[in-house]
């Protein structure tokens, strides 16, 4: 005879809620997240519509508009790089104070742009630009990393604080040549070239877009896929690979798509070295949890809202578009100086 009395049935479980601590942090996370979207919205809105000098919706509005729009999407091309990156690069490393930028990609751009003004003098510098350029910069940066990645993780020295260390020193060489350079230009080709060095969206063209775009969709799509294999990295190599996770192939296909991220932000807009790492702080300290399927999204939205924010306001509160990257290394380097400080640590 069959049983009558209903078995007890357990509460359905959310999708996603085994990544937070408790209902609070979850709802926490997703206020947060509404937030930053909604700020950093209205902060776009903001950018492309106010202080046109023309009737709203003319034919001179839209494309004032249009041009616009152009530097909100590369804001968002920068955003989605940064933060991505600089998330996955600190999970491989276990470290949440370094960023990409240790492996030399700043140094190398300096070293590019400072060496076709060196050799070939300030028309050299002006024609040195379009999509050849461009693609030119991503390659050289690309080939780079991925030398070093296969010498240093694949080797008999398979170390990863080896290749670190061998990327400062090779960015801190490329400096010091690039600042031998720097000093032999005359004060009008200086002048130039400190244009190109500061990290702007200025520095983008249009045509740089249906090339970044792609690239930038797809490995972004790629890191976030792989979110539960980079929540097992953070566990540490012997963990990750107690769980079965070929550690080093891991590594590797992470380390290549944090270049690639890399490599085309710095050769669209320039250097910007502590955008990432204040973001990916951000991140951290908001989403009230370590789940990367929730940290990426608040990251990404972090950076938008840092650089939309930032250029709205020096461009029409202080009149004072060129220091946006100043103040937002600044306020990094800040963060990253307090973040030391607090864990006595690096």
């Amino acid at each position: 005879m069959a049983s009558t009395t209903a078995s007890p049935t357990l509460p359905r479980q959310r999708s996603g809620s085994v990544a937070f601590q408790s209902p609070r942090a979850r709802r926490r996370y997703w206020l947060t997240l509404g937030i930053c979207v909604s700020l950093a919205v209205l902060f776009a809105i903001g950018l492309l519509t106010y202080n046109i000098p023309v009737a709203f919706g003319s034919d001179p509005f839209w494309v004032i508009a249009r041009r616009r729009a152009s530097s909100v999407l590369v804001m968002l091309i920068i955003a989605v790089c940064h933060a991505t990156a600089t998330v996955a690069f600190q999970t491989i490393t276990n470290n949440r104070i370094i960023t990409p930028g240790i492996m030399g990609f700043e140094s190398l751009y300096v070293a590019i742009q400072t060496g076709v003004m060196f050799f070939l003098g300030s028309a050299g510098l002006t024609a040195f630009s379009g999509i050849g350029q461009f693609l030119a910069q991503v390659v050289v940066m690309v080939a780079l990393a991925a030398l070093l990645y296969g010498w240093l993780l694949s080797g008999r020295f398979a170390n990863l604080q080896i290749m670190l260390l061998v990327g400062i020193v090779i960015g801190t060489g490329l400096g010091s040549v690039s600042s031998f350079m720097q000093r032999m230009l005359s004060p009008s080709e200086f002048d130039l070239l400190t244009a190109r060095l500061f990290g702007s969206v200025n520095n983008a063209r249009e045509e740089y877009l249906p090339v970044a775009i792609p690239i930038v969709i797809v490995v972004a799509a790629l890191l976030y896929l792989r979110s539960r294999r980079l929540n097992v990295m953070a566990l540490g190599k012997d963990i990750a690979t107690g769980l079965g996770l070929n550690h080093t192939r891991e590594l590797m296909t992470t380390l290549t798509l944090v270049t690639l991220l890399m490599a085309v932000s710095t050769a669209l807009v320039g250097p910007m070295t502590f955008l990432g790492f204040l973001v990916a702080t951000l991140a951290y300290q908001f989403a009230n949890t370590s789940d990367h399927r929730f940290v990426f999204p608040l990251a990404i939205t972090f950076a938008f809202l840092v650089l939309t924010s930032a250029y709205f306001i020096m461009n029409h509160v202080f009149y004072a578009q060129g220091v946006v990257s100043i103040l937002i290394e600044f306020v990094g380097g800040t963060v990253f100086l307090w973040t030391i400080l607090r864990r006595r640590v690096l």
